[in-house]
């Protein structure tokens, strides 16, 4: 377990180029010293504003588009196309505007696809195509993520992990179906907090007042069945990244010295 690591920039704006640039140089130095990528995108307003921010980044060409595996944390079980789909909004925000390789995107089933209206089944399938994916050198039944992001909610939850719901407490599977979601679609798709912590870096997104109490709980020693937040880290780093108005509510001890 990694301790977390803050990162506290002045807006929204500049967290979110801050964050793209971050996000090029760690993806290319992956692909120079192993030949590919493989990251895990978020949605909301904060994993949406990083893409576009990566979209506009000079920098962005810098990155090898076809030797970089995409996959998602979590997703909205709506039908294919669905503008409330996270990989709908990552499409527009960046990945349609990049040469990638389209068999090296995956992602989560759709509510109108092979398994209908079946989130579990769905889930299920996720989770096989995630663990056909994972090598002999990976730690556990996913792949190695050189980088995976989260946005942190309000209420201190990560991907569709959810206080206290059935999903947060779940310690063997890796993707699972969510049900009754405190927050519209209540039916959802997520990965669970054992295949979040198989990343080597896991970078929690926050910006705006609405997330100052979430990450001053998140980061003030809170378990992680009441926050799910607080459970979600990196092999080798824990990285949060938060603008002025998020960190506005984190203890002094805990404030970075020097912030960007």
């Amino acid at each position: 377990m990694s301790t977390p690591q803050l990162v506290v920039h002045r807006d929204k704006e500049l967290m979110a180029q801050a964050a793209a640039a971050r996000l090029i140089t760690k993806v290319v130095d992956a692909q120079a010293s192993r030949g590919y990528a493989s990251v895990v995108l978020t949605g909301g307003r904060n994993g949406n504003g990083l893409l576009a921010a990566l979209a506009a980044a000079p920098a962005r060409d810098a990155v090898d588009w076809g030797r970089i595996d995409l996959w998602w944390g979590d997703e909205r079980f709506l039908p294919e196309g669905d503008p409330d789909r996270n990989d709908t909004q990552a499409r527009a925000a960046l990945l349609d505007s990049v040469p990638l390789d389209p068999a090296r995107v995956h992602p989560m089933p759709t509510s109108d696809g092979p398994y209908g209206a079946d989130a579990d089944a769905a889930a299920e399938a996720y989770a096989a195509e995630l663990a056909k994916a994972a090598g002999p050198e990976n730690h556990g039944a996913v792949p190695t993520f050189d980088v995976l992001m989260l946005g942190v909610g309000p209420d201190t939850h990560v991907a569709s992990l959810f206080p206290e719901l059935p999903a947060v407490r779940e310690t063997e599977r890796t993707v699972v179906g969510v049900h009754g979601a405190p927050k519209p679609p209540p039916t959802r798709i997520s990965l669970t907090l054992p295949a979040i912590r198989s990343a080597r870096e896991v970078w929690l997104l926050a910006a705006g007042e609405d997330k100052a109490q979430a990450a001053a709980i998140a980061l003030s020693g809170a378990g992680e069945i009441q926050a799910p937040a607080a459970g979600a880290h990196g092999r080798s780093r824990t990285l949060w990244l938060l603008d002025a108005a998020a960190a506005s509510q984190l203890p002094r001890s805990l404030y970075p010295p020097a912030s960007a």
